[in-house]
């Protein structure tokens, strides 16, 4: 009779538990977990398939003479990052030119965002300015870099305005395309309303444009930071950055602290990649497809 009854006390005593704000905690910590196991585990498998290939061509191809061409992963981490001298003078560069690369960034998204606005308000603008801002992105940004050079100076806001030359061009056309790609139903049902031109900007058009102006954002975030890059290898005035330390360290065949001032390089492109990724995803994910997770 006990082995009858022993079984609905236990399935009461558990049932609590999992209702529970414990069990619940515990049931969304589980699903991260095990999100974030499934979303970490192929990078991390290519990265050690990276490592593994990098060793190979280190030691078995490489004489020991020629190794400064690809020192191995171990010699770049103990030169460039754990020692102190040479970590400090990387970190203070990689500071330096995260700067550049913010501040060139904002300047790129407030006037890519305003172009983008203007010329979505009127065709005829759209028609005077668009292809301009194509010649703007054709152009070699080296051919322009003498040119900023020459007439702002070699300093930080020269090294601002390349930055705003490499990354303005992605805000402008993404977020124009958002503003454009707005339902043509919810159009007539504002005409409808009589709602006015700021209305229709304001509640249908930008909202329906986020995923794309977000999209725009993560591709002008990491070209920022090849901008800052660029500018400061030119105008080697003011604070060195990345771009300076790349330089120096090609000219002084300084192999391991030039691998490691390149893995800080992309580091900070993956962080402001990444940043906007998230904040994109947050702003759009409980009414966009691109942003829900998938099963």
């Amino acid at each position: 009779m006990s082995a009858v009854t022993s079984e609905p006390v236990i399935a009461l005593k558990s049932a609590p538990l999992r209702s529970s704000p414990a069990g619940r905690i515990l049931r969304v910590a589980g699903r991260w977990a095990g999100g974030t196991a499934r979303a970490a585990l192929p990078p991390l498998v290519t990265l050690l398939g990276f490592l593994g290939i990098w060793l190979f061509v280190s030691y078995e191809l490489l004489t020991p003479e020629r190794r400064f061409l690809l020192p191995p992963p171990q010699d770049v981490v103990a030169v460039g990052i754990l020692d102190p001298d040479s970590f400090a003078e990387i970190l203070g560069g990689l500071i330096n030119t995260a700067q550049v690369a913010f501040v060139g960034l904002a300047v790129s998204i407030a006037i890519g965002f305003l172009l983008a606005t203007t010329m979505s308000q009127s065709r005829w603008l759209e028609r005077a300015l668009y292809p301009w801002a194509v010649v703007l992105q054709t152009i070699p940004i080296l051919a322009l870099v003498p040119i900023v050079g020459f007439w702002f100076g070699f300093d930080f806001n020269s090294r601002i305005i390349v930055c705003v030359l490499i990354s303005l061009f992605p805000i402008t056309t993404n977020t124009l395309f958002g503003l454009r790609s707005a339902d043509r139903g919810h159009h007539d049902l504002l005409t409808l309303n009589g709602a006015s031109r700021i209305q229709r900007l304001t509640k249908l058009q930008i909202p329906g444009a986020l995923p794309a102006i977000f999209t725009g954002l993560r591709i002008s975030a990491g070209l920022s930071v090849v901008g800052a890059i660029v500018g400061d290898f030119f105008f080697r005035q003011g604070d060195a950055g990345l771009g300076r330390l790349l330089d120096n360290y090609t000219a002084q065949l300084e192999s391991e602290r030039l691998f490691a001032t390149v893995i800080f390089s992309s580091l900070l492109g993956l962080a402001v990649f990444w940043f906007f990724g998230i904040v994109g995803r947050l702003a759009v994910r409980s009414w966009h497809e691109s942003a829900q997770e998938r099963p």
